[in-house]
């Protein structure tokens, strides 16, 4: 009775691996089954470390890893999910969002949280 008046409407954002320094967050919202499309397209993306849906005031209502969450280490993983919901680029995709400027949103994300360069590896090898 309840889904009748109160369907799903959901922003949907994705922090999707660009490269180890920089990351994308991806948003869309999304009404009804579309949400939910939208939300297992997100965890299911190869590059998406990180999916979470929030409602229409904001709140928060769900996240986690997603399937490009190996990219990254653990500590990331757990870093993003203590600050996604409070980050000054999500805020500002999810206000884009909830004001209907746009149906998806994406931008790089502005954090302080990436790993440093030997969380990664260093990437050179000793030369002889």
């Amino acid at each position: 009775m309840f889904g009748i008046f109160g369907g799903k409407d959901w922003n949907v954002v994705a922090v999707i691996f660009e490269r180890r320094d920089l990351y994308q967050i991806s948003g869309q919202r999304a009404k009804g089954s579309a949400a939910e499309k939208a939300r297992e397209g997100a965890k299911a993306h190869p590059r998406c470390i990180y999916w979470a849906v929030f409602n229409q005031k904001g709140s928060f209502q769900s996240g986690g890893p997603g399937a490009g969450s190996l990219q990254v280490p653990g500590d990331v993983i757990k870093r993003l999910e203590r600050e996604l919901a409070t980050n000054r680029t999500v805020l500002d995709v999810l206000k884009g969002l909830e004001t209907k400027q746009a149906q998806r949103i994406g931008k790089a994300l502005v954090w302080h949280g990436y790993p440093p360069r030997q969380m990664h590896g260093s990437g050179t090898q000793e030369m002889e």
